[in-house]
């Protein structure tokens, strides 16, 4: 995917994004709030019984002109307590030369431990598995373990509040050079959500990663980012149950990340299976 057809598509979206209520002429007497659409922190909310849901996320960096493409999929299993999922990463990278190819996929299990009137639970666990070239930087050549905790909280009918805290272990990764050693990575974030109106919301995160490094001679580093994301998204419902999610958002460096920005976009298809 070249820069230009990246921006087309960051177009298309815009243009989806801020079409008329005309163009959701067909929704559902009963409006479809949007709940489970988050970019950069997760949401603790699984899939309702017979609905899957296809996510695609594109970043663009404008500093190291790097950019990333995810494709998610969750299904329930059964019913809304156990949820599968899994998502696969596309990274285009420039630090030494250009670099282009698949990463490594995760197999993602979500327990809905808690789901109340404003309070949501679920905790995740993932498998990584090593997809990505690691000789290309694009992966790590080593099974990893990810686990991650979404606490989601209804202040009131117009504001939501998402939060996160994980780690990710990954034993006997490999670099570029084939130098192995345990990698743990850290992440915490938050976010609160506007609820404008049930289909249109404002939004801003905050997302800290911590992971550790490598370099050539093999020594390891631990390198911090820190993020925060404004955005928006706009739901569009129609009477087959099938609910489309566009949104965009635009990340912002401080602290370790500061002078580092770019732009997100976001597609969702939510349906019925059956």
């Amino acid at each position: 995917m070249s820069f230009r057809n990246a921006l087309f598509c960051l177009g298309l979206m815009g243009v989806v994004l801020w079409c008329k209520p005309g163009f959701a002429e067909e929704a559902k007497n009963e409006v479809k709030k949007i709940q489970d659409n988050s970019f950069l922190i997760e949401e603790a909310y699984n899939q309702e019984p017979g609905v899957i849901q296809h996510i695609q996320t594109f970043q663009y960096m404008i500093k190291d002109k790097n950019w990333g493409y995810t494709f998610t999929q969750e299904w329930p299993v059964l019913g809304q307590t156990h949820q599968f999922s899994y998502t696969i990463p596309v990274t285009h990278l420039t630090d030494s030369e250009k670099v282009t190819g698949i990463g490594d996929v995760a197999l993602n299990y979500r327990y809905q431990a808690i789901m109340k009137e404003r309070v949501a639970l679920a905790p995740r666990f993932s498998l990584v598995l090593p997809t990505g070239d690691y000789k290309k930087g694009l992966g790590n050549d080593a099974l990893g373990f990810q686990t991650n905790i979404p606490l989601s909280v209804e202040l009131n009918d117009s504001f939501v509040t998402h939060w996160n805290a994980g780690l990710t272990f990954t034993p006997g990764s490999k670099n570029a050079e084939g130098a192995k050693a345990d990698i743990l990575g850290l992440n915490a974030g938050a976010s609160i959500i506007w609820l404008a109106t049930e289909t249109f919301n404002l939004m801003l995160e905050g997302a800290w990663n911590s992971s550790r490094t490598f370099h050539e001679d093999g020594t390891t580093t631990r390198e911090n980012t820190f993020f925060i994301n404004p955005g928006m998204r706009y739901a569009i419902n129609f009477d087959s149950g099938l609910q489309i999610v566009p949104g965009l958002a635009f990340p912002i460096g401080v602290g370790p990340s500061k002078e580092d920005y770019g732009v997100f976009a976001y597609l969702s298809f939510e349906h019925p299976l059956f």
